[in-house]
């Protein structure tokens, strides 16, 4: 149990200290924006969840997302590049792959 709650601050304390060096926020901002992605990846992991982001081109997007195993298509196993900037999702509205920048993640809605 507490090695769990180890590597869980550990994984949250990595994701705001990226935020920080990479996009620029102060640390306050960065934590939040780290424990929401915490959040919404947990979230996902049980049930489609509704979420909001700021696209690239600065527009705002509503998302029905999931990691949910019975509720996502087999995937073969790809040997993609990881990329610890990105979170990625199955899209239940459009039943495809996307992904997002995590420090764009507005809201868990």
């Amino acid at each position: 149990m507490a090695t769990e709650l180890k590597n869980r601050m550990r994984e949250l304390m990595r994701l705001a200290w990226q935020m920080v060096k990479k996009n620029g926020y102060s640390m306050s901002k960065a934590l939040k924006c780290a424990w929401l992605n915490m959040k919404l990846k947990s979230a996902m992991k049980q049930r489609i969840v509704k979420f909001y982001f700021q696209k690239v081109d600065g527009s705002i997007r509503e998302a029905y997302g999931t990691l949910k195993e019975n509720l996502i298509p087999a995937t073969s196993d790809d040997n993609r590049k990881k990329n610890d900037t990105v979170a990625i999702y199955y899209d239940t509205e459009r039943e495809s792959w996307r992904s997002f920048k995590k420090a764009n993640l507005i809201k868990i809605g």
